[in-house]
């Protein structure tokens, strides 16, 4: 986009994959941790690409940024995981210009979540902002479109029922628990990781199960004692998980971790145990489902539950549809103006210089000549000038490389071609 004078690059691009193509093994793979995208965006810098941001969630790795060509991203992206080019390629998405542009309006509004609706990943691109302007990696086109796509998105809470309902990943797993376990208020139930789908599921489970047989295992033990002494829930050390594991019922894994955290060394069933893996990469490990009496449930397969509420949901779309394109619109209208700001603080340039020589000729020509006056009466002057050469540029009537052009070969302009 380098008419839009936003970066040096030609185009801004959008690359990614998601759970449309990408299961969650492969997902796993390009999945990235805090260390890794800290890691993309500084190699980003020694390549002067000059505007990243990386999200990475359970369903979806994306990069958006500046770049000759999107091979340069992948690359980024690939080197920094655990996934290769090839393998990226069978099932990635790439979009260019005006087409990334509307795919982030998409992702940040929940249109393209898992289960529709879901607004988890607003805030991981909000994240992935805080993240690419602490590396000095976040430029004025990628702070106004997500400032954009936020706006978008709490436009849609609040004027769709989109969101209505209980339908999440965290819920998901709620439901499926409440469908397929009997006398679910009876049962031992331990949840390991206590991350945000954690603590959402937790809080779904007690909402909707009236269990108060759930405990709670953490890494780090302080987050679960926050959770549980608002629900007043057991929490046990990381020590005890194979202890706390026997004892339940229901297992549900969030702990996002790179390699599995729970694999059959760690179980010896004497009943029936469900197994819930909300983590992406997986983090119960497949050797699990040679023990009997274990049940394994993915992230994935729950995703795919649908009910009334997500069925209402989708007749809200057009409507959130409608309100992407509002704030949509009033973004590529702020891009535009981007497009002739250099003539016109040019423009600007050269008329404060013609001030300049006027004032300083007619100051030596005239008796009690009043500098302060002049100064005064020729910047109004030039402010109503370059007002009018900016309105007349904004109207959609207009053909902006054109009249760009005629500026600048009247007023002999000299344009940064950045």
């Amino acid at each position: 986009m380098r008419n839009y004078h936003i970066s040096k690059h030609n185009s801004f691009y959008a690359v990614g994959l998601s759970y449309k193509k990408a299961d969650a093994e492969v997902r796993g793979k390009f999945s990235l941790d805090v260390p890794a995208i800290d890691q993309i965006l500084g190699k980003a810098k020694e390549l002067e690409i000059d505007g990243l941001l990386a999200i990475s969630t359970c369903n979806r790795t994306e990069l958006y940024g500046f770049a000759q060509h999107p091979y340069q991203l992948i690359k980024l992206l690939c080197n920094q995981t655990h996934g290769t080019v090839e393998e990226f390629q069978e099932v990635a998405y790439v979009y260019k210009n005006h087409e990334a542009i509307s795919h982030m309006f998409k992702v940040g509004t929940g249109l393209d979540s898992q289960i529709l609706g879901d607004f988890e990943i607003i805030s991981q691109i909000k994240q992935g902002f805080y993240r690419a302007k602490k590396q000095d990696m976040a430029n004025p086109f990628l702070e106004r479109l997500c400032n954009s796509v936020i706006q978008a998105s709490k436009r849609i809470k609040t004027e769709t029922e989109l969101s209505s309902g209980a339908t999440s990943v965290a819920f998901a797993s709620v439901k499926y628990i409440l469908d397929n376990v009997p006398d679910i208020s009876e049962k031992n139930i331990l949840l390991f990781g206590t991350g945000k789908i954690g603590r959402n599921t937790c809080e779904n489970l007690i909402k909707h199960s009236n269990n108060s047989h759930i405990t709670l295992i953490n890494r780090t033990r302080e987050k679960a004692e926050e959770i549980a002494g608002k629900f007043h829930l057991t929490v046990k050390d990381y020590g005890d998980l194979q202890t706390e594991i026997r004892k339940a019922d229901i297992l549900v894994v969030a702990t996002g971790a790179q390699l599995p955290t729970v694999s059959k060394a760690l179980i010896y069933p004497k009943k029936p145990l469900l197994v819930l893996d909300l983590s992406v990469p997986k983090n119960v490990s497949d050797d699990v489902l040679d023990l009997e009496n274990v049940t394994l449930v993915h992230l994935d397969q729950l995703s795919q539950i649908t009910d009334d509420t997500l069925a209402k949901r989708k007749e809200y779309v057009p409507k959130a549809e409608v309100i992407i394109d509002q704030v949509k619109k009033d973004f590529l209208k702020w891009l535009e103006t981007r497009k002739f700001a250099p003539v016109i603080n040019a423009l600007k340039e050269k008329l404060n210089t013609m001030k300049a020589e006027e004032i300083d000729f007619h100051s030596k020509k005239i008796n009690d000549f009043n500098q302060d006056q002049a100064e005064m009466i020729s910047e109004r002057i030039i402010q109503k000038i370059t007002k009018q050469f900016a309105n007349h540029l904004k109207s959609s009537e207009v053909d902006t490389e054109d009249s760009l052009e005629l500026i600048q070969k009247v007023f002999q302009l000299e344009i940064d071609s950045k």
